[in-house]
Order: C-alpha cells, then structure tokens, then sequence
C-alpha cells in the first residue's frame, strides 16, 4: 500500500489535535473521578484502581466520543457518561494486557502487577471492568433507557472484538506462528485495537447525537482506517520513540509480539536468520537475551522494516481522509469536525 498525500497544514493539526484531547480529556477525567473516588475504602483495590486512569494518558477515546456527538449536534453533557465508561474499560484492558504482556512499564512508571504482583493487579483490573458498567447504567436518566441499553450493547460487542484481538495475538505467540502477512495483522488491530480505540467512540458518539437516525455501520471503515494506523504507529514508537513513549523501548521484541514490522522481517529474512529467529520467538520473554533482542532489532533496519511499515501506516490515514470526506461531509463545519478530520493525519505524526 503505497503513501497518499496527506493534508498538508501540519501547524493546523499539530495545534488542534493536541488542544481538544487536553479539552475533552479534561471533561472526561472530571467525570471519571467521580467514578474511582467511588471504590471504597480498601487500601488493596481503591488505591490500585485509580492508579492507571491517574497517570495521564492522551485521552483519545472519550476525546472522539465527546466530538462525534458533538460534531453531530448533541450537547457534551450527552456524551460524558459514555466517554469515562471507555475510558475505564481502556484502563481496565491495559492492567490486563500488562499481565499478559509480561510488560515493565506503562506510562513511564512500572506496570502495575511488578508494583503489586499478579493477582492483586488481576483484580484490580477486573474491578475497573466491573466499574466501566456504571456510566452506561447512568445514562439512562439522560439519554433513556432504549438509547442505555443501545450503548451497554455497543460496549459488549466492542470488549468482545477485544477479546478475539487478544487472543490472536496471544496464540500466534504461544504457538509460535511465523507465517503471518500484513492481512493477518491488520485482522488482529482491527478487533484489538481499532474497535476500542476509535470505531466505538464514534459509533457512540454518533447513537447518542442522532438516536440511530444515522446509521452508525457507516463509520466503522473511518475507524479501521484510522484505528490502524494509530496501532502501526504505536509499533513504530516501540523501537524508535523517545523517552517521551512511556513503555519499555523494544518491548515488543521481548515480548515477541508479531508487528507489522516482524511479520515484514519474517517474511524478507534469509533462510538462515529465519530459523534463527523462529528459535528465538520460541522461547518466554524471560528465554530471551539482550543480545537476541539486539540482532532481530539489526536485522529490522538491514531489511527496511520500519519504512515499509511506516508506508502502510501512511497509506491507511490517506485513505481514511477519502473516507472523512464521504462519511462526513454533509455535517456542518465545526471545530469537532475538524477534530476527526485531523484525527488521521495526527495519529501517524504523534511521537
């Protein structure tokens, strides 16, 4: 997939994108305090429930939920519910992701089973599971119980595509699956990551602006789209972000998670690095040594991996601007429009 021009008012972008995640991001944590200042007094669960929510995060998914709505008509206060319940089940997937990870860091501090262990940091992510379902009960006093219980549904079938995303990625690890294409990849993100990340806070935002009088099945390839690159771009981040990152540099390659950019250096590898690698990818995190880590990381640049990823990224947020302008071009011009307008072109250039 080849690179498309992309909108070529970087400063715009780079101003706007930045400045409404800090806007609704802050709308959201409000309410989302509500939530956690909720859990009650056990010093074991409350203190590690807030942990994640309070260490920051870009805030991106309640960030589209409130602009969708916004961007269709509806009041904010429509949207702030829904917005911290996924916000929390985000939360709530990342302790668990962590676990099964075996991940050192999140959000620039020790993940949360190395602080506490496994199973106390198990149960607290079930807890903010459990806690994402509050908000979608509430909204019922807002939006009325046919539009709730819309919502719960829309949430149920998000956690599931979820699960499925996970468990791919999870399985091709533990069986050691090395013949994986780009399609194959992009499957797992879409159910993984895209689902959660963007096509739910549309497809939310939208249901609550319009009450199903636009259909939200319109929005989900928007999401795929942009949802993708954002993962790619997360890959990228991996092996060449800054300190700024917040998660443990070349953990993916310590973890043996099949990127884009491994399933590309599978693929061009030789005969010999390839079976090499194979015995490599095998082992446990904890089997594998700095050294290994080291020539796989090698071998990623001799083969050109990170610039062939980074053309597919590129290429998928060209494609979701075609997208924007068929989905969303009769809404009327609006600072939220613009939001999700710039939302591809930003997620490939965030560091």
């Amino acid at each position: 997939m080849e690179a498309a021009p992309l909108a070529n008012d970087r400063d715009s972008h780079a101003r706007l994108v930045p400045a409404m995640l800090a806007e609704y991001g802050a709308i959201a944590r409000a309410e989302l305090d509500r939530y956690l200042d909720r859990r009650g007094a056990c010093g074991f669960l409350s203190e590690l429930v807030a942990d994640y929510p309070r260490r920051g995060g870009r805030m991106m998914r309640p960030a589209i939920c409130i602009a969708a709505a916004r961007a269709f008509g509806a009041h904010p206060e429509d949207a702030v519910a829904t917005a911290a319940a996924i916000e929390l089940l985000h939360n709530a997937l990342l302790v668990h992701d962590d676990i099964e990870d075996a991940s050192l860091e999140r959000r620039g501090r020790p993940t949360l089973h190395r602080l506490h262990g496994v199973p106390l940091a198990l149960n607290a992510g079930d807890a903010l599971a459990l806690m994402s379902l509050a908000p979608l009960f509430e909204n019922r006093a807002r939006l009325g119980e046919r539009l709730a219980l819309r919502l719960l549904e829309e949430t149920a079938r998000t956690a599931a595509e979820c699960a499925d995303g996970q468990a791919l990625e999870l399985g091709w690890r533990d069986r050691n699956v090395m013949d994986l294409g780009a399609a194959d990849y992009l499957e797992m993100a879409l159910k993984k990551t895209c689902w959660l990340a963007v096509i739910h806070p549309l497809r939310a935002g939208v249901l609550i602006a319009t009450r199903g009088a636009v259909n939200p099945d319109d929005f989900v390839r928007f999401g795929f789209l942009v949802g993708a690159a954002f993962q790619i771009q997360d890959d990228l981040l991996n092996l060449v972000g800054d300190q700024r990152y917040g998660k443990e540099r070349d953990g993916d390659l310590w973890e043996g998670k099949r990127t884009l950019i491994l399933i590309r250096l599978m693929a061009a590898a030789a005969p010999a690095e390839r079976e090499r690698l194979t015995a490599i990818l095998a082992a446990e995190r904890g089997g594998r040594t700095g050294a290994e880590v080291r020539w796989m990381r090698s071998l990623i640049d001799r083969y050109g991996c990170i610039e062939h990823a980074r053309r597919i990224a590129h290429g998928l947020a060209g494609a979701a601007l075609h997208e924007f302008a068929a989905r969303f071009a009769a809404l009327p011009d609006s600072r939220d429009k613009r939001f999700l307008e710039k939302l591809p072109t930003w997620v490939i250039e965030r560091d």
